[in-house]
């Protein structure tokens, strides 16, 4: 029975003549077709090389060294049965292994994938040929996918079938006719560099849909480490990109990166899925938990957490190069057309070295990373606010020229690192970023004890670290909704750092918090309540369901443990709610929420409660210079590498803080904090602020335009919102229906207030994200009002802002007009997708 000469590819016999469809087995006896080289002993060499003949051989071949005997096994069996069969140089045979075979990288029961070429012979040759070459195989059992074509049918197929096509790009000639082989590898990879422009797109979708199958492997319980996201799939991926010459096939990663980069990755790969046919005695992809203990015994691992530990670092790794990969390939496809003539990309400056080219953030040109510590942090922070990727040249030039920061840390580091954490999701793939090339651990040491470390509760979704990065992604959305979103952010990232060190992690964990929070250069106060949080993050939680919340021992047994102090609180309530959220699905709902919220309403009653604001004092030589009646401007170098502090002093006037911020806008000028009072007819001003490039303008030149704008002759409103709207292209904003831009925040903004003894005096806190000019808007807002602001105090921590405002108002507005006017000029929420109907 002649197999088909169209070439179907199938796991069984494909004979021509329609009535023996059902395969040898069913019309041909068993060894019917044997001859010299009986498959039988082919089984019998593998079973061998398998030790499952009675433990004969005096060591267990490892996984890499098992591979390439099975290799050798196949390619002298397949070269022996096509002599025996006809299929030599001159015979217009040949040969060809896809797959595994064809890759080098045969697993234990793998199929077999073969193409048998020809050279357009008879149909009655061809078929008697593929008969003696498929039917001992098949009455082996051995699995067999095959086809049957001239190069030209093969090459057509490849252009037609896009797994097809990636099938052929690993082809490897086993025997015959050479040319024939070399026409189709040849000739399927020119098509594939040829045609990659128009098959790229339905190449990133079947990708992705298999992802959408097969999850990641990195967070899966029982994972496939074939076709799951990080597996060996995307391997291949990454080599048809490069064979497609769009990108290295090991893109972004060298071998000097935390688990030895992507070659290293594969491999692993390679052997938990080798030993996982082993242990099943059979092809499969799925590690299940019953294996996993015997898998990484096997290979010397551990228990199966330490196996899932082994597949997460390998398959992130794997999937870190695949974005960097599908990115860089992207930027490379050949152009066509008129956009074959437009220039290439602008470097377009981001902050101080730092430009986006091609839709990545790369460093720019004069950067010079290895006298520039803060760079690592603020190239994240700037990928992170703007949504781009960091380039993989950028991330290898920073590992490997970037020194360490010095402890404590530049208050420019530890603002940048903020700004990083306040971004949301995008902080996430920063992150991962950071930590595949080796980045994140040199910030944090300390990270690498739960890099990869797997739960040991089923109910957790992701890795420990994941879960830290997950939580504070989640907090970041909250920071609003207490007054120090700085240490929210930095106890989210830290509340588990104590796991994967033996003992209590909470008790190790705060440990560990005091450790990074000195080399942080947080202030001894902010030290101690970042280690409380981490020491006490489940203390709510665990009391409010598993407590009387009716007894008042309950309320004040959670007081005693947090000394009283009810900013601690404040922070322990909302990271509970943002580390059951990243836990996992249902872990946080109304009835664990209204517990918390019961009892930390509790014990605000028994502790004192928050301490109103306070102004700043003013220097009383700062007070002498105003006497004079005229406008001062003095900038003199801060505390760090990139800060200055501007003061000014006026004459007081309504408007005088939303002109003096809004200059400093205009100027690039970011205002970190600032201290606004006044005195016997005279403002004192300082602002700390941050140049967002190069060196700040001289204090003349802001005198200069103070001056003018405070005349009229300037107006900051108008220039500030058409800065931004020149930013746009580079920032989260959108224009409005009236050319507004409106800018898109992680957290909702919010107004509080404070009452006063005075009932005329009011004091309100705006918390909200930072955008440019908001201290401008904002006091500009309050003097629109008819309020007079006596005095007010600015914090910056990373990209959240809280503005403090004294104000009194000459007829009481409501305050509902007010705050609704203050947060008409804030970041608002990206407003959510609508979702259509399902089908």
């Amino acid at each position: 029975m002649p197999s088909d000469p169209e070439g179907s590819h199938a796991s069984g016999p494909v004979p021509a003549d329609a009535t023996a469809r059902a395969g040898p087995s069913a019309s041909v006896p068993p060894g019917a077709h044997r001859g010299p080289a009986d498959a039988r002993d082919l089984v019998r060499a593998r079973a061998q090389l398998l030790d499952r003949q009675g433990g004969r051989r005096p060591r267990r071949l490892d996984g890499p060294t098992l591979r390439q005997a099975l290799v050798d096994l196949y390619d002298f069996w397949l070269t022996t049965k096509g002599h025996e069969v006809g299929i030599t140089d001159e015979s217009g045979f040949a040969l060809v292994a896809v797959g595994g075979l064809g890759r080098g990288e045969m697993l234990p029961y793998s199929d077999l994938d073969l193409v048998l070429l020809h050279s357009d012979l008879a149909p009655e040759t061809v078929s008697e040929v593929a008969d003696q070459l498929w039917y001992p195989l098949w009455d082996a059992h051995i699995k067999l996918d095959h086809s049957v074509r001239t190069v030209p049918q093969a090459l057509s197929v490849a252009a037609d079938d896009l797994t097809a096509a990636l099938g052929m790009l690993e082809a490897r000639h086993i025997v015959g006719n050479r040319e024939l082989s070399d026409a189709l590898i040849g000739g399927v990879r020119g098509d594939w560099r040829n045609g990659i422009r128009s098959r790229f797109d339905e190449l990133v979708a079947q990708s992705q849909a298999r992802w959408d199958r097969s999850g990641e492997i990195a967070h899966r319980a029982e994972p496939d480490v074939k076709n799951g996201r990080g597996g060996l799939r995307d391997i291949q991926l990454l080599d048809a990109l490069a064979l497609a010459q769009l990108t290295d096939a090991m893109p972004g990663l060298g071998p000097d990166v935390p688990g030895g980069g992507l070659a290293s990755a594969h491999r692993r790969l390679l052997d938990v899925r080798t030993e996982l046919h082993r242990v099943a005695g059979r092809a499969r992809d799925q590690v299940r938990a019953q294996d996993a203990d015997e898998i990484g015994a096997a290979l010397q691992i551990g228990d199966r957490f330490d196996l899932a530990r082994t597949l997460s670092d390998a398959a992130r790794t794997v999937g870190y190069s695949v974005d960097v990969g599908l990115r860089t390939a992207a930027n490379a496809l050949p152009k066509r057309g008129l956009s074959r003539l437009r220039r290439g990309p602008v470097r377009r400056p981001l902050d101080e070295g730092v430009v986006e080219h091609g839709g990545e953030v790369v460093l720019a040109r004069d950067a010079a990373p290895s006298k520039d510590p803060g760079l690592i942090v603020r190239v994240a922070a700037v990928s992170a606010q703007t949504g781009l990727p960091i380039s993989a040249t950028t991330l290898n030039r920073l590992s490997e020229a970037a020194p360490e920061l010095r402890e404590p840390w530049p208050k420019e580091a530890l603002r940048d690192l903020l700004v990083l954490l306040g971004s949301g999701r995008n902080a996430i793939g920063v992150i991962e970023a950071l930590d595949r090339t080796g980045l994140w651990g040199r910030l944090l040491p300390e990270w690498g004890a739960v890099r990869d470390l797997p739960p040991r509760d089923a109910v957790h979704t992701w890795t420990v670290d994941r879960h830290l990065v997950e939580t504070a992604a989640y907090a970041s959305g909250f920071t609003t909704r207490v007054a120090r979103p700085d240490l929210l952010m930095l106890g989210a990232l830290l509340h588990d750092i104590g796991k994967g060190r033996g003992g209590d992690h909470s008790v190790v964990g705060a440990e560990l918090a005091t450790q990074i929070g000195n080399r942080l250069g947080l202030r001894p106060a902010d030290v101690a309540t970042l280690s409380s949080i981490a020491r006490h993050h489940l203390l709510l939680p665990d009391t409010a369901t598993r407590r009387d919340l009716e007894d008042p021992a309950t309320v004040q047994a959670v007081v005693d443990a947090l000394d009283g102090d009810p900013t601690l609180l404040q922070l322990l309530y909302v990271l509970a709610e943002a580390d059951s959220l990243a836990t996992g699905p249902g872990v946080w709902g109304d009835w664990k929420a209204s517990l918390i919220r019961e009892l930390v309403r509790r014990c605000h009653l028994v502790m004192a409660g928050e301490r109103l604001p306070t102004p700043d004092p003013i220097d009383p030589e700062l007070l002498r210079r105003a006497t004079d009646g005229g406008v001062h401007v003095d900038l003199q170098p801060g505390g760090g590498q990139h800060t200055y502090v501007v003061t000014i002093i006026a004459p007081d006037q309504r408007g005088l803080l939303s002109d003096a911020a809004g200059v400093l806008a205009l100027h690039s000028l970011r205002v970190l904090s600032a201290s606004v009072g006044s005195e016997g007819g005279s403002a004192v001003n300082s602002f700390v602020v941050s140049p967002k490039f190069g060196t700040p303008p001289a204090a003349g030149l802001l005198r200069q335009e103070l001056i003018r704008a405070i005349s009229g002759e300037l107006d900051v409103e108008d220039l500030l919102a058409k800065k931004e709207r020149d930013q746009a292209a580079n920032q989260p904003i959108e224009v409005g229906v009236q050319g507004v831009p409106t800018a898109y925040a992680v957290a909702p903004p919010r107004v509080l207030w404070f009452d006063t003894d005075d009932p005329e005096v009011a004091l309100l806190e705006v918390r909200t994200e930072d955008r440019l000019g908001l201290l401008s808007r904002l006091a500009g807002v309050l003097e629109q009002l008819g309020a007079d602001v006596r005095w007010a105090k600015v914090s910056t921590m990373g990209s959240v802002v809280i503005d403090t405002f004294c104000v009194r108002f000459g007829e009481l507005d409501s305050r509902a007009r007010v705050e609704a006017a203050l947060l008409a000029v804030t970041p608002q929420p990206a407003p959510k997708k609508a979702v259509g109907p399902q089908s």
